[in-house]
């Protein structure tokens, strides 16, 4: 499902930054998709970290195939030799169980989380041994439906920065600040469009 806010922050964007709009015409047909389930979207997060996407989609179709539905309490029974299979390391097994004992604990936090505002959500999942502001980043953008995240920690959305509006890296906080200040309320639209530039198929979590 496309994100509420999208044609409207689409039309903001290329109004207000021509290097974005370019992008976005390249792409126009195409858009961010929400994951409404948020366990799936906190392991798929997890398991996208540090990898490539196409790497990080043979992972999550192989460990979503192991059973017909993966829920917190199914994947807490699925043996850590199969989740080795799937291509998972040791540190992202633990972490995936981590977010499993979460959500079977923190019911009620979970079953109001879609009305619950960014920085609760953040101070909450932050909780979970494994998940930092990235995955977090990822979670508000792909579930919540969060419109104006920047998640200047992604090492992708940075490269995409640079390439694009011809930056030498590391960027400095000054440019990136500027480039938040023109973007928002909408910087999640830039940031999807600007990963989608960079790799051969649509980034999902």
């Amino acid at each position: 499902m496309k994100p509420k806010y999208w044609n409207k922050g689409v039309i903001h964007l290329s109004n207000n930054d021509k290097v974005l709009k370019k992008i976005i015409d390249k792409f126009s047909n195409q858009s961010l998709k929400l994951n409404n389930n948020s366990f799936h979207a906190l392991i798929n997060s997890i398991i996208g970290q540090q990898i490539s996407v196409s790497a990080a989609n043979s992972m999550k179709t192989k460990l979503f195939s192991l059973k017909k539905n993966i829920t917190p309490l199914t994947i807490k029974n699925i043996k850590k030799t199969d989740l080795r299979k799937c291509g998972l390391s040791k540190q992202k097994i633990l972490y995936i169980n981590n977010i499993a004992i979460f959500f079977l604990e923190n019911k009620k936090f979970i079953k109001e989380i879609s009305k619950k505002d960014d920085l609760s959500i953040r101070e909450k999942l932050i909780e979970i041994k494994g998940i930092g502001n990235w995955t977090v980043d990822m979670f508000l953008l792909f579930t919540h439906g969060s419109s104006d995240i920047f998640p200047s920690g992604d090492l992708g959305f940075i490269k995409a920065i640079s390439k694009h509006y011809k930056k030498d890296l590391p960027l400095s906080d000054k440019f990136l600040k500027k480039l938040q200040r023109k973007w928002s309320p909408y910087s999640s639209i830039a940031t999807w469009y600007l990963w989608r530039s960079l790799d051969p198929i649509p980034v999902s979590y």
